[in-house]
């Protein structure tokens, strides 16, 4: 019990860490059909402007702030200046998006150098707790905390204000949301700037526990992709289901046999493709 319970909680944090980069992917191709190759990027200049802030500061819950709000206009200039004016032509939004990837890896190493930096654990959220005779660190079980908070304040967004409503309704039918007059290019830059937002705080909230270093936007985006599809285009809450199973996989699979875990995980997304195209919970048909 001991040890299934520590790698539950493992997956659940490594899970949820993916959910904040897979939520945002999800509703910008699921409204918009942009696949966004640069949204990994975000998530490591989320932990590394969260890293420059703390150490400037002091003060975690700022760095987290500042990260997760460089993420939502980064986010929103990719649209307005990147994506904007190639709608309707995919492969070069995927040739943009990739292109942005490598300005944006150039431009961390040019800021912040190419070596990894050490981001140290807020002293209130440092030491563990036991988990059956087991020890689990306490910032563990903040990250889990932050990701089914997120999940909840999003959720509550997406269908309780008027706002959310609009891009959920986006997400299934462009066109009636224009012919009620409302300026879908808005709400582009909104889904963008707030996909960006997601991705940043979970790169801040990220940090002391996977330290800021170059590689953190690959190492996190083929793991979101598989969120994305496994969970469904569009769906906020079959991103967070879709976590949380891959999460659970990749823990239980990289305790047993590491060299396997992500291929498992690749193998359950093509599984799911077979058997349900559309995700756990995306729209029959769309």
């Amino acid at each position: 019990m001991g040890l299934i319970s520590w790698l539950v909680l493992q997956g659940l944090t490594v899970g949820l860490l993916w959910f904040l980069i897979a939520s945002g992917l999800s509703l910008i191709f699921g409204l918009m059909n942009v696949l966004n190759f640069a949204h990994g990027a975000l998530y490591m200049l989320g932990t590394y402007g969260a890293l420059t802030l703390y150490m400037a500061t002091g003060n975690f819950v700022l760095a987290l702030v500042g990260g997760t709000l460089l993420g939502a206009v980064l986010g929103a200039l990719i649209e307005l200046l990147a994506i904007r004016p190639l709608y309707g032509r995919q492969l070069f939004q995927v040739l943009m998006t990739m292109g942005l990837i490598l300005v944006f890896d150039e431009a961390v190493e040019a800021i912040w150098g190419p070596y990894p930096l050490p981001f140290a654990v807020p002293a209130a959220l440092q030491g563990t707790f036991t988990v059956f005779d087991r020890p689990f660190p306490v910032y563990r079980l903040f990250i889990i905390a932050v990701g089914f908070t997120v999940w909840l304040l999003v959720h509550l967004f997406l269908t309780r204000s008027r706002l959310g409503i609009i891009v959920r309704a986006g997400v299934e039918d462009r066109e009636m949301v224009q012919a009620l007059g409302i300026d879908i290019r808005k709400v582009f830059t909104g889904v963008f700037a707030l996909g960006g937002a997601l991705a940043a705080l979970g790169g801040a909230v990220a940090g002391p526990f996977e330290g800021a270093h170059p590689t953190l936007a690959s190492e996190n985006l083929l793991p979101a992709f598989i969120v994305v599809v496994v969970g469904g285009l569009g769906s906020f809450t079959g991103s967070l289901l879709a976590a949380i199973l891959v999460g659970l996989t990749q823990a239980f699979v990289g305790y047993y046999a590491p060299q396997f875990a992500l291929a498992v995980n690749i193998a359950l997304m093509a599984v799911v493709l077979v058997l349900r195209p559309e995700g756990l919970l995306g729209r029959q048909g769309g």
